[in-house]
């Protein structure tokens, strides 16, 4: 390594690395909180994007993609594990806590095989979700896919824009005006106009 090289490209990737390739997904539609979280964890923008670019040359590597082993590398044990059934799927979820979401956790579905199917961050079992009873009540980073699912059901699964992204149609209560809910790993980014 050249002495001018930032000592942050060779420090192991842990929780903190990962929670930053987190934010970098986040920083499209949320710049100034990613900014705020960046701060909290005292990391540079520099560094963000070298947890980025690591990230993906662990996820693109030949042994890489798709496995479970990645996450416990990063990560550490699971602080839990149970199956679940995904229609006729069985599958183990994962979860680990991260220090930015402390009433999240990041949950990774593996399917038998090892083939990890979602990773996304959910609600730590026991943590009450927010109330969301109208649009208005939709804060970035306060709910999860899962939870606006339910607030707003019926809601309509739609493509998300990139990996790690998903989006909600769903219905504002009362008024019956269209919406779209977009969501980065999981977590409450914005609210656009629906069709």
């Amino acid at each position: 390594m050249s002495p001018t090289a930032p000592s942050h490209a060779s420090a192991p990737f842990g929780p903190r690395a990962f929670q930053l390739v987190l934010l970098r997904r986040m920083a499209d539609h949320r710049p100034g909180l990613v900014e705020d979280a960046r701060r909290e964890l005292g990391a540079s923008a520099a560094e963000m994007r070298e947890a980025n670019r690591r990230w993906q040359a662990m996820v693109r590597g030949p042994r890489g993609r798709g496995t479970p082993r990645r996450y416990r590398s990063v990560l550490g044990e699971p602080e839990s594990s149970a199956p679940r059934t995904i229609g006729d799927l069985e599958c183990e979820a994962l979860r680990w806590r991260l220090p930015l979401w402390p009433d999240l956790r990041f949950e990774v579905m593996v399917a038998p095989g090892g083939a990890v199917w979602n990773e996304w961050l959910v609600r730590a079992a026991g943590v009450p979700g927010p109330e969301l009873r109208a649009i208005e009540d939709l804060r970035p980073w306060s709910a999860t896919v899962d939870e606006v699912a339910r607030a707003f059901a019926p809601a309509r699964p739609l493509e998300g824009g990139a990996p790690t992204r998903w989006a909600l149609a769903i219905t504002a209560p009362g008024t019956g005006e269209p919406y779209v809910a977009e969501f980065t790993w999981g977590l409450f980014q914005r609210l656009l106009p629906g069709s």
